[in-house]
């Protein structure tokens, strides 16, 4: 069977691109010839700057012959049908077959697709692959009409197999197909010939070509780390950047640099994004002071210095972009260290949202919302909404301005600056985390109170003003900020409940909104809310407290009541949607999380998920799963029963009544577990509480094998009944069983 090898020679291709574009061509080509009717054993893709390649071993040499029965009209239909049956398959009308089925006799008719070589079908497919690529952006050169992402040079396509090498016949836009390449473009630019995959890569390697991304990848990591250790330090890692400047040489040399004295006082975030985004630069770090001391950048090519006039031509370049990061530093610390007021005057001037104020108006927000959940999780009031109040003041540095992805970090070094305590300057960095499921969960209570608010705040002002996620659209990150949420709460183990803030802050933002539009009483809406944020909310948020502040605004207040509760619900609902795909990466049921969510007190998401843990553990076990089938059985007789009857049976059963031992031991049984389960889940201690129900499952067996629920004595019926009633009780103090599977 050959073997088949493919190139595309252009110009250099985008580092962030050429992994997909490898992807798209292994798979365009590999779909298309399994399509066509070609087997093969392996493929892979491979990019360079300068090249995409496809190898596929073990392709059959032709696609098989095909015979295919194709039914038509009856016969005796109109010859109109008959005839464009025909055209359609292909085939004579004197061709076709009368066959007898069980509705009539039709006409078949036998096509046969014979056969094609390997060779024929690649060529159609490679030339459809090229016309019809999927590059983010493309270009036209020349007087041709294709579109590369770079002017497209040569075409590399050949078969090989035992007796030699074929070149696939092709041409695209008077691009030939050949058995040519060539090397790197400044070490090695002469073209050369290949039989093979195996000639391919070697013959690469020898004209200074590393075709593997993840070999260059290793070669360079391996060198940086290498030339670090020697002089006692060690490379900051960065995936992403090794991945992307893997992409950038076909030839990787490394080489490492000094970093002028005069910036080596910069922060070291600073100069690891300087150098990283402007650069390509690895920041090399002294383990001992934490300060970056050098860089590593990766050539393309050797030199007959050792790339000493490289280095020189990248430190130049270095000290002048440093020498702006000085400048902002510099300025940005006489701002900070005069305590940040312009800075804070300044965000009131940049709108967060139309619908949602300025920056300014969101830190206040959010202060407020940190005041209220210090308690919450540990953390001094005061501190909280001072580190609420300071955490986005850097936005409004020049730092910050140049590189965005330094906010929070750039807060953290202004704060402490400025003289504030370490808790408030930590929570600066610590306040947009976390941005990710990998990402460290904030533990210092100052900033578990601020990075809760600020996910809260922005949560309900979406909300408040109906700008949800739809689809896979969630342009504000808020499916990020539900998590985020989640991960605080409950890698923090805190006991809080939502729905009490949650209708505080839609509340606030939503009269906002309706405020920025009331004209001459928009000052008297903004200064109900100021009055309302300063009072103790969480004991009052009830309709009529809100109305009795509110109730001046005329119809706004009513308005804004009136869908408070469904916007509540609503944004918990989004927040359970999250906690579910959350839990069952951690392989608990989605039917257990739905009857857990069931349950009273279910925007405690730690209570929530304690429960959903030791429902789950229980029913793992032979008692919990029993159980709720002795549950669902004793909910469905009892349901038809009440559903019959047109009454609730809920009014206690009594032993008088009782015919059978079973019944007597049912009767033991609830007696012992119905406190037993109401003191375990006062206490939150869902474990001993399901315990307690698993406990019943013999008795509960033991009644439905005696007995029948539905006697002849109505009187001895209504008792067993409300005896069931008992059982469905005790279990929904639990979790809503219903909602289990099985």
């Amino acid at each position: 069977m050959p073997d088949l090898l493919i190139e595309l020679f252009s110009e250099e291709i985008p580092a962030r691109m050429q992994a997909r574009a490898a992807a798209d061509l292994k798979k365009l080509m590999t779909d298309g010839m399994v399509e066509a009717g070609l087997t093969y054993a392996s493929a892979q893709g491979f990019a360079t700057p300068r090249r995409l390649t496809l190898t596929v071993e073990g392709l059959t040499p032709e696609s098989p012959t095909v015979r295919e029965e194709r039914r038509g009209p009856k016969v005796g239909a109109p010859d109109k049908a008959i005839e464009g049956f025909c055209r359609g398959a292909g085939v004579a009308r004197e061709a076709l077959e009368e066959r007898e089925e069980k509705k009539g006799t039709f006409y078949f008719a036998t096509i046969e697709k014979a056969g094609r070589p390997a060779a024929e079908i690649v060529a159609e497919l490679l030339e459809h692959t090229i016309r019809n690529f999927p590059w983010p952006k493309s270009m036209r050169w020349g007087a041709g009409s294709l579109r590369w992402v770079r002017p497209l040079h040569s075409i590399l396509c050949i078969l090989s197999d035992e007796e030699g090498a074929q070149v696939v016949p092709l041409e695209v836009d008077g691009i030939t197909a050949g058995n040519t390449t060539r090397g790197h473009r400044f070490m090695a630019p002469d073209a050369f010939a290949v039989t093979g995959f195996d000639d391919y890569t070697t013959k690469l390697k020898r004209a200074y070509v590393v075709l593997d991304p993840a070999e260059r990848a290793d070669a360079i990591w391996h060198d940086a780390t290498n030339m670090a250790f020697a002089a006692g330090l060690e490379v900051v890692e960065d995936k992403g950047l090794l991945a992307e400047v893997s992409g950038l040489v076909e030839w990787p040399v490394v080489l490492m640099g000094e970093i002028g004295a005069q910036f080596l006082d910069l922060p070291p975030e600073v100069l690891q994004s300087s150098m990283k985004e402007h650069q390509k630069f690895f920041s090399v770090r002294n383990p001992k002071t934490g300060r970056i001391e050098r860089f590593v950048t990766v050539a393309n090519r050797e030199t007959a210095d050792q790339g000493a006039t490289i280095l020189a031509g990248n430190q130049k370049v270095l000290a002048a972009r440093l020498a702006d990061g000085v400048f902002f530093w510099e300025n940005d610390l006489r701002v900070a260290q005069a305590g940040m007021g312009d800075w804070l005057d300044s965000l009131a001037k940049v709108t967060f949202h139309n619908k949602l104020g300025t920056v300014a108006d969101q830190i206040d927000r959010i202060a407020a919302l940190a005041r209220e959940l210090a308690p919450v999780v540990g953390a001094d009031p005061d501190q909280a909404e001072e580190a609420a109040r300071l955490a986005k003041a850097d936005l409004a540095s020049e730092m910050v301005y140049e590189f965005p992805e330094l906010q929070g970090i750039m807060g953290r070094y202004y704060i402490e600056k400025a003289g504030k305590a370490p808790e408030v300057a930590l929570a600066a960095e610590e306040h947009y985390a976390p941005l990710g499921p990998s990402d460290d969960v904030p533990t210092a209570p100052v900033s578990v109170a601020v990075a809760l608010a600020e996910k809260i705040d922005k949560l309900t002002g979406f909300w408040a003003i109906d700008e949800k996620p739809t689809g896979s659209k969630d342009p504000f990150a808020l499916r990020r900020a539900a998590l985020g949420i989640i991960r605080l709460v409950l890698e923090n183990e805190l006991s809080y409940r939502f729905k009490p803030h949650f209708k505080v802050n839609l509340y606030g933002i939503t009269l906002m909104a309706k405020a920025a539009g009331m004209g001459e009483r928009r000052s008297e809406a903004l200064n109900a809310l100021d009055k309302a944020g300063e009072e103790e909310l969480i004991p009052k948020l009830v309709a009529d407290w809100l109305e009795a502040r509110f109730g001046d605004i005329d119809s706004i207040t009513k308005e804004i009541l009136d869908d408070l509760s469904n916007k509540a619900e609503s944004l918990l609902s989004f927040i359970h949607d999250r906690l579910k795909v959350y839990l069952r990466d951690q392989g608990i049921r989605h039917d257990v999380i739905d009857a857990c969510i069931a349950m009273e007190g279910n925007d405690d998401l730690a209570l929530l998920v304690a429960r959903a843990q030791a429902l789950q553990e229980v029913l793992s076990t032979e008692d919990g799963e029993n159980l709720v089938q002795g549950f669902k059985r004793a909910n469905n007789i009892l349901s038809q029963a009440e559903e019959k009857d047109g009454v609730e049976y809920s009014y206690g059963a009594d032993r008088k009544y009782v015919e059978d031992p079973s019944e007597t031991a049912l009767f033991d049984a609830l007696d012992a577990a119905e406190p037993a389960i109401a003191t375990a889940v006062a206490a939150q201690d869902f474990a001993r509480a399901m315990g307690a129900m698993a406990a019943m499952r013999p008795a509960v067996d033991a009644f439905f094998e005696a007995v029948q629920v539905n006697a002849d004595n109505e009187v001895v019926r209504r008792n067993r009944l409300n005896l069931l009633s008992r059982i469905r009780a005790a279990c929904a103090q639990v979790a809503d069983l219903t909602k289990v599977e099985g």
